[in-house]
């Protein structure tokens, strides 16, 4: 693993800006650079991915301390906004225990997302944590390269003592970064049990999709579940029961989960069975929309369906293809509704802003022979904080509708 911790800033590499580069943007808190913006010449191509250097403007004028990855589009990183700042593991350190000071206040119990990337003042890092175990994604190059350091301040600030180490998803293919899967520290003997609104959820922190469980949706759960009370639950793409759990802790009679993965739903079913519900609670494999449409064909009510899809408009050159499918997914949802039911519908795009998705959105339920009521509009939980500067940080839309 190459060793990128900063040296003193008089040692360590310099970058500049080309001289139309928007300097204010980084004083002003943008936290990246991109490959067009940054003078390439052969010793910054050189620089190791994740490289630790100090960044200038035009005129020589240090902005800041960022990371390198010459074979990333975001080819800088601000770390931190001291040109000088040294960044080693007392820096991690000092960083992790001001986001674990947040989430201590907002939490009751340590299951939350811990560091959310940027917004908490580390670039491209995700951690989740499951009580005693925690899961980082190091998603750009210099987290990788440090990620003993990492994982050691972790521990220190927190206490756990399991560190799983998830380097799989899109993220990091963009950095060059290989996938990778370790258990890091400590022991895992199964599936970790999560409470959360009331319910029990079932997160695989070594298998699971992505860290093993959505947190984000957190208050969106909470909303669903205080209309489904009494309800008839339909909860597609549910993962693990994300909506349907919630919705049967707080009292719906009865939820269904549909999902193409059946190791999600096998933990979906553990999940109901763990909190009692397992009786009010039935599973659908298979494709969402074809799902959506056999149970058309079968003449299926429900007083709540709530769609949360996987990113279908992931980056801009899918947005129009994405946005279609979320008008085709609100057309086929909507009549599954029952009258004066409601309709959740989901999106974590982050090329496709709010007004797009509620435009398609809308369009779809018309479509689908509904006419709506917007209820609510739903983001993620306070544990993943956004960087106003970083529209890219505040990806989760969730909308709630009543249909006639």
């Amino acid at each position: 693993m190459t060793d990128i911790s900063s040296s003193p800033a008089t040692d360590r590499p310099v970058v500049r800006l080309r001289p139309k580069a928007e300097a204010r943007a980084i004083r002003h808190g943008f936290p990246w650079v991109y490959a067009d913006e940054l003078v390439t010449d052969r010793r910054t191509q050189k620089l190791a991915s994740g490289a630790i250097a100090t960044l200038e403007d035009a005129e020589r004028r240090p902005l800041a301390t960022v990371t390198v990855n010459a074979n990333s589009k975001i080819i800088a990183r601000v770390l931190d906004r001291d040109p000088e700042a040294v960044i080693d593991r007392a820096w991690l350190v000092a960083r992790i225990a001001r986001a674990l000071d947040l989430r201590a206040r907002l939490f009751e119990a340590p299951f939350y997302r811990l560091i959310h990337a940027e917004a908490d003042g580390l670039p491209g890092v995700i951690i989740d944590r499951f009580g005693g175990a925690a899961v980082i994604q190091p998603n750009a190059a210099w987290s990788e390269a440090m990620i003993d350091d990492l994982a050691g301040a972790l521990a220190e600030v927190t206490g756990v003592t399991t560190i799983v180490k998830n380097g799989s998803g899109r993220a990091r293919g963009l950095e060059g970064l290989p996938e990778e899967t370790v258990l890091m520290s400590g022991v895992l003997d199964g599936p970790i049990e999560v409470p959360m609104n009331g319910a029990i959820y079932m997160a695989d922190l070594m298998g699971g999709q992505k860290t093993g469980l959505f947190y984000d949706q957190r208050p969106n759960h909470a909303f669903a579940a205080r209309l489904a009370q009494g309800a008839r639950v339909l909860d597609v793409f549910s993962h693990v029961g994300g909506f349907a759990l919630a919705c049967l802790a707080n009292g719906a009679q009865s939820a269904v989960a549909v999902d193409a993965s059946a190791a999600a739903l096998d933990l979906a079913v553990r999940g109901a069975a763990a909190m009692g519900a397992g009786a009010r609670f039935s599973t659908r494999q298979g494709d969402a929309f074809s799902t959506l449409e056999a149970l058309a064909s079968e003449g299926a009510q429900f007083d709540v369906v709530i769609c949360d899809p996987p990113a279908f408009a992931p980056a801009k050159p899918a947005l129009q293809a994405g946005l279609r499918a979320y008008e085709r997914l609100a057309r086929l949802a909507a009549p599954l509704v029952a009258p004066g039911g409601y309709l959740a519908l989901c999106s974590c795009s982050h090329a496709a802003d709010l007004v797009q998705f509620r435009a398609a959105s809308s369009r779809g339920i018309g479509k689908g022979g509904r006419r709506s009521q917007l209820l609510h509009t739903g983001y993620a939980g306070p544990d993943h904080p956004m960087l106003p500067q970083l529209a890219e940080s505040g990806y989760l839309k969730s909308l709630f509708f009543r249909l006639d």
